[in-house]
């Protein structure tokens, strides 16, 4: 089944949050194919199941005076930054569950069929780590993070960035989802292109303390957001038509 790929500009972040959840229940239902929504959101802060306030580091003054929202979500993960320049994705797609395995006879029908929450964010990253090579930015995983990652040897790329961070990797992509009763994920991937990464300063972003990068510290030629758009559209339906 071909993927919904629906692009919504900027949009706040609530009413995208909204738009997730009257679609997912449209999906569930049958009445809308699995979709995937890009976007950028106005400069807000989400906190996930696992958020800390303690990793908000700018106060209520420093908020206003920034325009900058904040939120409590159902998502996985502590607090992340969203804002202009910043291409996130929403994908809203049926996670096909996992087959329990079987019983002895007398015990029941069978285990909880559950979705594969874990294949599916590892599917995201390397989607993303997909596109990214395409730019010719080498990326990948770290184990035991969730997101998408650069080595030190590429991040000495970066004249924004301090000597001492250069040394370090950097996480150019965030990851937080959800996958709701009826398998349907929430939530999604945040890529940052060419935000105004200032903003990062007034988090500990995941409640980590490594350094987070654009493509723009990375490139010579920073790609418009519509071209980056499109490439991980494409890379996305190609990973995952066969899921939906």
């Amino acid at each position: 089944m071909n993927i919904d790929i629906i692009d919504l500009g900027l949009i706040d972040y609530e009413r995208a949050w909204k738009l997730q959840d009257e679609y997912a229940a449209e999906i569930s239902e049958g009445k809308r194919p699995p979709t995937l929504l890009l976007l950028e959101h106005p400069h807000v802060y989400t906190f996930g199941r696992k958020g800390n306030a303690e990793n908000l580091l700018w106060n209520e003054t420093q908020l206003k005076e920034k325009e900058i929202s904040t939120y409590w979500v159902d998502r996985g993960g502590d607090v992340t930054y969203h804002g202009p320049g910043q291409l996130v994705g929403y994908p809203l797609i049926p996670l096909t569950p996992l087959t329990p395995p079987p019983l002895p006879l007398g015990e029941g029908q069978g285990g909880e069929r559950k979705a594969d929450y874990v294949g599916y964010i590892r599917k995201l990253e390397d989607m993303l780590i997909g596109v990214l090579m395409q730019y010719g930015i080498a990326s990948g995983q770290r184990t035991g993070k969730t997101g998408v990652w650069i080595q030190a040897d590429v991040h000495s790329r970066c004249p924004r960035c301090s000597p001492e961070d250069r040394q370090k990797p950097a996480k150019i992509a965030a990851i937080g989802v959800k996958v709701d009763v009826h398998g349907v994920t929430r939530h999604g991937f945040a890529l940052n292109v060419d935000p105004n990464m200032d903003y990062w300063n007034g988090i500990i972003p995941c409640g980590l303390t490594e350094p987070v990068v654009s493509l723009a510290d990375l490139l010579d030629s920073v790609p418009s957001m519509q071209e980056v758009k499109k490439k991980v559209g494409e890379a996305f339906s190609s990973v995952f038509e066969n899921q939906a």
